[in-house]
C-alpha cells in the first residue's frame, strides 16, 4: 500500500430511468472496476429507478487511471444484461482538494464542471463547501445505452502518511466528501 495516495468511497446513490432489459424493468445493479479492483452494489429487482444506497471503497494509487461504472440487469439463467457505463473523472474534485480549503461556510461552492465531450455528466456539477468536507454532485449520462443515469457520491479518505494526505504529514486525516448528484437548486 505504499503507492497508494488515498481511498475513495463511492456511494452509489440511484439510477434514473434505466433501460428495460426484462419485460418492462430490470433487477439492476452496478460493477465499479479501477485496475484490478472490481466492487458492486447490491441487486435492486423490478424497477428502472432503483435506489442503491451502497457504498464501495477502491483505494487510489494514480488519478490518471479510469474509473468505470457500468450498470447490469441480473438475469438467472443467462449470462446479465448491460445497461450502459459511464467514466467518473475525478481530477476536477482532486484539485480542489489540493488547495486544503478550511472554515468555508456551508454550501460555499468552491468550482463548476460542466459537462463535456470529456465527461459524463448529465449536468453542471458543483464542488461545494458542506459541513468541513469537499462534496461534489454528479448526474452521470450512462453511454452505449438508449438511456438512463446514475447518481454517486464520492467522499476522500487520505491515508496517513500517504503522498494524498494534507502536506504528507504523519497521522493526519483528511476526509472530504464528493458527490456525484444534481446540486440543490
Amino acid at each position: 500500500m505504499e503507492d497508494v495516495i488515498g481511498l475513495l468511497r463511492i456511494r452509489v446513490r440511484r439510477g434514473i430511468n434505466l433501460v428495460a432489459r426484462d419485460t418492462r424493468t430490470s433487477d439492476s445493479y452496478v460493477v465499479i472496476t479501477r485496475a484490478q479492483q472490481k466492487v458492486k452494489t447490491d441487486v435492486v429487482k423490478n424497477t428502472c429507478n432503483p435506489k442503491w444506497n451502497d457504498e464501495l471503497t477502491l483505494s487510489i494509487t494514480d488519478a490518471n487511471i479510469p474509473i468505470l461504472l457500468r450498470v447490469y440487469d441480473k438475469d438467472t439463467f443467462t449470462s446479465d444484461d448491460k445497461m450502459g457505463d459511464v467514466e467518473i473523472d475525478i481530477k476536477p474534485y482532486l484539485e480542489c482538494m489540493k488547495m486544503e480549503l478550511q472554515n468555508l461556510p456551508t454550501g460555499t461552492v468552491v468550482d463548476r464542471v460542466q459537462p463535456n465531450s470529456e465527461n459524463c455528466l448529465g449536468d453542471e456539477s458543483c464542488i461545494t463547501w458542506n459541513n468541513g468536507k469537499l462534496v461534489q454532485d454528479m448526474s452521470l449520462r450512462l453511454r452505449n445505452v438508449e438511456h438512463g443515469e446514475v447518481e454517486i457520491q464520492i467522499e476522500w479518505i487520505a491515508l496517513p502518511g500517504s503522498k494524498g494526505s494534507r502536506n504528507g504529514s504523519k497521522g493526519s486525516r483528511n476526509e472530504a466528501t464528493v458527490s456525484l448528484t444534481k446540486p440543490p437548486p
